[in-house]
């Protein structure tokens, strides 16, 4: 039974919207092209998607990729669901949450309807992506040149934290390279090092700002980050 199937037994008629609190009436056309995950109210991971044209309550979501569309195929474009939309603002740095009720319009675009700003906060754990992988790092010039393995620790869509046993220095400009996913193909990021973290028990950490990130690429790093994020969840939950 398809995803869609159980939810429109459950709810063959979207419920009415929820009433706004008095603080939501935020002006959401500024999280326009904003990167977000759609999720049912009950958790279930729908797709990854980018916010467009938002205005007042209502606004589209163009979905990345197809990966999700078999969960999704039941649905007719006279339904709608209830839906949490959250994403990360790369330039305001705020988590935004999100709540509305989406429909299914041609070419993997969403309607969503009832839109409004439940919260926005500074928590962006949920959009970076704890990791321990093997990755290496390049650096061209200068003290310590060569490529060298490392141990990706974290990585968002801003930056990363990496441990290396080579040594380097704040304003290093290095080059990395991981594989997020098995079934895809490495990430490779242009980055600097902004920090560095001495531990007495392992080697140095490294927090490094991506630089020269277009749009294209951060929506790759953040569908990846997404992807793996639910390859967790599910793995977590025995499915």
């Amino acid at each position: 039974m398809g995803l869609f199937d159980k939810l429109k037994k459950k709810a063959p008629e979207p419920p009415p919207p929820p009433p706004k609190p008095a603080d939501t009436s935020e002006d959401v056309s500024v999280y326009s092209h904003m990167r977000v995950e759609v999720t049912t109210k009950d958790g279930q991971m729908l797709f990854v998607a980018k916010l467009m044209y938002p205005q007042r309550t209502t606004a589209e979501l163009h979905q990345y990729s197809e990966a999700e569309v078999s969960l999704l195929k039941d649905c007719s474009e006279a339904e709608s669901i209830p839906v949490h939309i959250r994403g990360y603002h790369d330039h305001l740095r705020k988590a935004v949450y999100m709540e509305g009720f989406i429909t299914p319009q041609p070419k993997h675009i969403w309607l969503v309807s009832h839109l409004y700003v439940a919260r926005v906060g500074n928590d962006r754990a949920f959009f970076r992506l704890d990791t321990n992988l093997d990755a290496s790092i390049t650096k061209f010039s200068g003290r310590n040149a060569g490529e060298f393995p490392c141990k990706l620790l974290n990585i968002s869509v801003g930056g990363a934290r990496v441990s290396s046993e080579q040594q380097y220095w704040e304003g290093d400009k290095l080059l990395l390279t991981v594989k997020l996913l098995e079934d895809r193909d490495p990430s490779i990021m242009y980055c600097q090092v902004l920090r560095v973290i001495e531990k007495e028990d392992g080697p140095r950490e490294y927090g490094c700002q991506f630089l020269e990130m277009n749009e294209a690429d951060q929506d790759k790093i953040t569908e990846n980050i997404f992807a793996a994020q639910r390859k967790s969840r599910k793995g977590s939950q025995g499915l």
